[in-house]
């Protein structure tokens, strides 16, 4: 692997390269997860993909500081890193597949296909995502000040001791505003809205021990999204790879054009 820097849609944009024999995947994570604690599944991908992974603005590192953290800056700055590789697919695990959704109806020619993993239904008039804001911005706090092993271990109680503490180590690095306003977007922004002009080759990985997404919003997603593959890795919650990387895997790695 190796990290490197671009200018892109006005900013610097970290990434991390797997290298692998292509085509190209750019991997857009979630909203408190910096390119770093994807490298166990980005290793894994190599195997099929070219991955960059990216640390999305005001996470890891990346630019931060007084930035636009929307949705739609987001999803601009996917399309500026896309420009910089060749039409690579999308993965977006959480936000990042809500980023990706809002940067594909942007414009559809920037990517090969999407791949989008557990993206919250939540929105204008709908249910609220099912993660509470203080479980974010309370570790958040706690890592800018220094947080111990221990104390991030009770916010992830099922991860390995690895994935825990690289959590420790990196999540000083979410800027609390960006933070505060994905998920405050979660349930302003409207992705329902973009999917019916999506024509992309699409698959939706669902999680299925997790609240985020249920039969109504899937049989919703296919009315919206016409041809869309769906995926589900039973027994998996929210942090798909996190509970079962086989079977995450094995959801996302045979996906073509």
């Amino acid at each position: 692997m190796r990290g490197y820097n671009i200018h892109a849609n006005g900013i610097r944009q970290h990434l991390i390269h797997y290298a692998g024999p292509g085509p190209q995947l750019l991997l857009i994570p979630g909203i408190t997860s910096p390119a770093i604690t994807w490298g166990f599944v980005a290793e894994r991908l190599a195997a099929r993909f070219d991955v960059h992974v990216l640390d999305v603005r005001g996470r890891g590192l990346s630019e931060a500081g007084d930035l636009d953290y929307s949705l739609d800056a987001m999803a601009e700055d996917a399309l500026a890193v896309a420009a910089t590789l060749d039409r690579p697919y999308v993965l977006g695990h959480s936000m990042g597949a809500r980023t990706a959704i809002r940067a594909a109806r942007k414009d559809a020619e920037a990517f090969a296909g999407l791949l989008l993993v557990d993206p919250p239904v939540s929105g204008p008039g709908r249910r609220p995502y099912p993660s509470a804001w203080p479980w974010y911005g309370d570790s958040i706090r706690l890592a800018q000040k220094g947080i111990t092993f221990e104390e991030m271990r009770a916010f992830c109680p099922t991860w390995t001791d690895e994935q825990v503490r690289l959590r420790a180590e990196w999540l000083h690095t979410c800027q609390y505003t960006a933070i505060k306003t994905a998920f405050d977007g979660f349930h302003t922004d409207d992705i329902h809205a973009d999917l019916p002009h999506l024509t992309l080759p699409m698959r939706l990985v669902v999680a299925g021990a997790a609240p985020v997404i249920g039969e109504a919003d899937i049989a919703e997603i296919r009315n919206l999204a016409a041809g869309i593959e769906i995926r589900t890795v039973e027994g998996a919650g929210h942090m798909i790879p996190w509970d079962d990387l086989d079977g995450f895997l094995a959801a996302v790695i045979d996906f073509t054009a």
